[in-house]
């Protein structure tokens, strides 16, 4: 099997610039579906797993201006929602568990959101149900197509609620957050996830126009708003990496 041979006892020494966190860049590049106005990013990790997350965005209709490999811009102000049904669509959700992502901003801006069961990486099995459960106390109704293998849900509209997430999931929060940005009322979210890149995509929505407080706490607490803006957002260094 493959191996690592290392040999200790030489000093460390120099500079790295470590890359674009790959778990804030999701959350943020999908955070961009819930404007039409454009949404500029920096640092981006420039590695499949976001470029894909790119391409499906683009799929869908998102305007995309890559000025470098680490800097973007994304407009959604012609999203075909009609495209989600869409076998390649759902194929390329299949491949990619960021896509996941995509279901909250969907939701909360279009009504409707589909997406196959996820693949990537099979890290501790990690469990959907956390988004699943807070969209639906959100007012989202949820479908799964057992023979296609996709999730669908839809809502005439979203109303805040109170709700206490069973694990602190950092990507449920995420989707969570990113629906409730746009329901009507307050939503309280405890047992909320706290990591860095949480507060990073709460600061963006804040940015946008949300109204967030607890942010950095595990209790947030979320005042929805009819409309987002654009803004302006740099991703924090990948922690994973330089670790």
């Amino acid at each position: 099997m493959p191996s690592f041979i290392i040999e200790g006892g030489h000093r460390l020494k120099g500079d790295i610039v470590p890359q674009g966190a790959k778990n804030e860049a999701l959350q943020v590049l999908s955070a961009a579906l819930l404007t039409s106005d454009p949404v500029t990013l920096h640092n981006l990790p420039d590695i499949m797993d976001v470029n894909n997350q790119i391409r499906l965005l683009q799929d869908i209709g998102v305007r995309v201006s890559r000025t470098s490999p680490h800097d973007v811009t994304l407009q959604a102000d012609m999203v075909d929602t009609a495209y989600l049904r869409s076998d390649e669509f759902l194929h390329r959700c299949g491949r990619l568990r960021g896509s996941v992502m995509l279901m909250g901003p969907l939701l909360a801006r279009f009504g409707q959101a589909m997406v196959a069961r996820p693949g990537g990486d099979n890290i501790g099995r990690r469990r959907l149900d956390t988004h699943f459960l807070g969209l639906k106390k959100l007012g989202g109704d949820f479908r799964y197509d057992e023979r296609r293998q996709v999730f669908s849900i839809t809502a005439k509209s979203l109303k805040g609620t109170y709700m206490l997430l069973d694990e602190a999931s950092i990507t449920g929060t995420a989707n969570i957050l990113m629906a409730a940005v746009l329901a009507e009322g307050t939503t309280t979210i405890y047992n909320a996830a706290c990591e860095p890149y949480i507060q990073q995509l709460c600061h963006m929505l804040v940015a946008m126009g949300a109204r967030i407080s607890g942010i950095g706490s595990n209790l947030l607490t979320i005042q929805g708003v009819t409309r987002l803006g654009g803004a302006e957002h740099h991703i924090l260094p990948d922690m994973i990496e330089v670790g």
